[in-house]
């Protein structure tokens, strides 16, 4: 009797690899529903990404125009047309070192590119300053802010507002840097060149225009949420 305890004792505990439990899944009608939610989000999302990216809020009363150096001919076109149009006082560009040709030009940054192009389409030199930003592996957009802010804090420039001006979808990031870098001090509207690279109503339907809106997008959630100087 004692032997047969012992055994009952020393018996190991069974091992239960599964185990029954009660689940909830969707009905037919259930799964209908959510299938066409999912749908209407991502139709949804299609059709307001780009709008939301490439956006434009200007403020009527700025005193400079901001254009970033890097945009394309057609953009400073853009920029120069809004300069024109407004009560602007001076048109500022911004942008870091030229990363190929340097060889070939006696410019050797995006600032003095634009600078010496909007000067080619017209525009009084009395009127347009560049200001170059250093060379930087990352946070390019950050430090052209912060060399603009550097620059205007050392000029006799102190104005309330600024507009600036970008490109298509990247308008949204770098508004965001340099409302970071410039606010509340100086209040800053922004205005997004139209792209001439396809067409932002469909742009799902171009290459470049889902290159664009998806990296655009990533970049600006990088931004916003884990490195703002992006």
């Amino acid at each position: 009797m004692q032997k047969k305890q012992n055994r009952q004792r020393l018996k190991l505990p069974k091992i239960r690899l599964i185990k029954r439990q009660e689940m909830w899944l969707l009905t037919v009608q259930g799964w209908i529903i959510a299938i066409a939610l999912m749908v209407a989000l991502i139709n949804f999302t299609i059709t307001h990404i780009h709008p939301f990216l490439a956006v434009t809020s200007p403020i009527k009363s700025a005193e400079l125009l901001v254009v970033e150096g890097w945009l394309p001919d057609y953009a400073l076109q853009q920029a120069l047309a809004e300069f024109k149009s407004g009560n602007y006082r001076q048109i500022i560009t911004t942008g870091g070192t030229l990363e190929q040709g340097t060889y070939l030009t006696v410019y050797n940054s995006f600032a003095d590119v634009a600078a010496a192009t909007l000067k080619r389409l017209g525009l009084a030199p009395d009127k347009l300053v560049a200001v170059p930003a250093p060379y930087v592996i990352k946070d390019r957009s950050y430090t052209s802010a912060a060399e603009f802010s550097r620059w205007l804090s050392k000029s006799n420039l102190q104005p309330k507002s600024i507009n600036l001006f970008s490109w298509d979808a990247h308008t949204r990031r770098s508004w965001l840097l340099f409302k970071k870098v410039l606010a509340p001090q100086i209040h800053v509207g922004v205005i997004a060149a139209k792209t001439q690279d396809y067409d932002p109503k469909k742009w799902w339907r171009y290459s470049q225009g889902v290159r664009t809106v998806i990296d655009e997008a990533i970049a600006y959630i990088y931004a916003q949420f884990f490195n703002w100087k992006a």
